[in-house]
């Protein structure tokens, strides 16, 4: 059973919405991806925001662009935490985006991560699992660990070749 729905508008997002189910993979999360557009296919974006609860899922990560409904219908309707992701957009930058989501009416509230932070979204969500998983929880310590490796090694490197060999 999914624990966590990631749900983009359009085929578009798809390259920012695979690094959120990269990262949930990397951390042995289970996910459901569809590609639902709250605008398109109403009926079918209520049911599936309807019955995501039944299925299992306890976060839902919903990527979207322009108008970008479909993070806060989400949260309108599924009773736990939903995380939008704003997509860049060519108009505005996904200013657009970014602005629709953390806009939301009291009551229904997403949680926003970066213009095409799939990434982060993918976290966020594991974060929350983890806040009952200690398991979960030690994959995230030992993902932040890897981070600050990289990060050392990388500045050893610089220190060795010096900026202009790097």
């Amino acid at each position: 059973m999914a624990q966590v729905g990631i749900v983009m508008g359009s085929d578009s997002d798809m390259p920012v919405m695979s690094k959120a189910a990269d990262i949930l993979e990397q951390l042995g999360i289970s996910y459901e991806m569809r590609i639902i557009s709250a605008h398109r296919e109403p009926d079918e974006f209520f049911e599936y925001a309807k019955s995501a609860e039944e299925k299992g899922f306890k976060v839902i990560i919903a990527g979207a662009g322009m108008a970008a409904h479909l993070p806060g219908m989400c949260a309108a309707i599924f009773p736990l935490p939903v995380i939008g992701i704003p997509m860049h957009t060519t108009s505005l930058g996904g200013r657009d985006s970014l602005y629709s989501i953390v806009q939301m009416p009291t009551g229904i509230p997403v949680a926003t991560v970066a213009i095409n932070g799939g990434a982060n979204a993918a976290l966020l969500a594991a974060k929350i699992l983890a806040t009952g998983d200690d398991e979960l929880l030690a994959k995230l310590k030992e993902y932040s660990r890897s981070l600050k490796e990289a990060v050392v090694e990388k500045d050893e490197r610089l220190q060795e070749v010096g900026y202009k060999n790097y």
